[in-house]
């Protein structure tokens, strides 16, 4: 299992990266947010060898839009992981699971050699995931022992606490097999 950690606006630009392979890092949400800190993470990330995501925090409509408006803002480079966090928003709304697949198609389409992938916490994967579309893997939100996310579905990351901060491991054996599977071998 490899160490990684997500972060957004809210943590520092220059976040520790000692004993981690991965990041992702927050670049948008809906139509109009941008990560102020995108750039200096991004930076903090590529400069430590890390693996780089980023993801984009999906609201209900305007999916094409959406997605367009991601990958303009998402650094660009292969090897780097792009995900859609599916969750309840600030208006306690979220996209269906017809809008979270089309997000994921539509983000794969144009980046086709970025891996795309879906972030659910654990009950909305349980409980209100349908489709169990993951795109190109799972990155699962279950704040129990990590690597031991309480599904049954393939993961291929977890997010298993949020204090101090949020940490994931990912299921795999270096950060070269990592680096293989995100394209960047």
């Amino acid at each position: 299992m490899l160490r990684g950690i997500d972060v957004s606006a809210y943590q520092s630009s220059s976040y520790d990266t000692d004993d981690i392979s991965f990041v992702f890092i927050k670049a948008t949400e809906g139509r109009s947010y941008v990560n102020p800190r995108l750039s200096a993470q991004t930076k903090r990330a590529r400069e430590a060898g890390l693996v780089v995501g980023f993801y984009h925090f999906l609201w209900p409509g305007n999916l094409t839009a959406q997605a367009e408006y991601f990958v303009k803002h998402a650094p660009e480079k292969a090897g780097d992981i792009l995900a859609v966090d599916w969750e309840t928003t600030g208006e306690g709304t979220h996209a269906s699971n017809a809008e979270k697949d089309r997000f994921i198609r539509k983000v794969k389409e144009l980046r086709p050699d970025n891996r795309v992938i879906l972030y659910a916490n654990r009950n909305f994967w349980l409980n209100i995931d349908t489709t169990s579309y993951a795109g190109d893997g799972l990155w699962i939100a279950d704040y129990v022992t990590a690597g031991e996310p309480r599904i049954k579905a393939k993961w291929r990351f977890h997010q298993y606490s949020d204090s101090p901060h949020d940490k994931d491991v990912a299921d795999f054996t270096s950060r070269a097999a990592l680096r293989k599977w995100a394209g960047d071998a």
